[in-house]
């Protein structure tokens, strides 16, 4: 099991490897005209969990670990964010 960050247009997403269950997004920071805004994962509404014009790309990275949102999957107890982040994957 895996927990990293890839680059995504205009961003980074936060992704959870779970081997052969595949890979679940549990939270992710775009970048906008006024910052970068920010969502983590959750099972229901929870507006508490997304923000809006974070000034900065770590900053708004550490809102969303700040959540554990990859504690929503079984097995996670101990798991870390890997700290390098992973380049886009190509597109065909």
């Amino acid at each position: 099991m895996e927990l990293y960050w890839q680059e995504k247009r205009r961003g980074q997403r936060l992704l959870l490897d779970l081997g052969d269950e595949g890979v679940a997004e549990v939270g992710g920071v775009r970048e906008t005209k006024r910052g970068f805004d920010a969502f983590a994962k959750t099972v229901s509404y929870d507006p508490g969990r997304a923000a809006k014009d974070i000034a900065s790309m770590d900053e708004a990275k550490g809102f969303v670990e700040g959540h554990r949102p990859w504690e929503l999957f079984r097995g996670t107890d101990g798991i870390t964010v890997q700290s390098e982040v992973r380049p886009a994957p190509d597109e065909e």
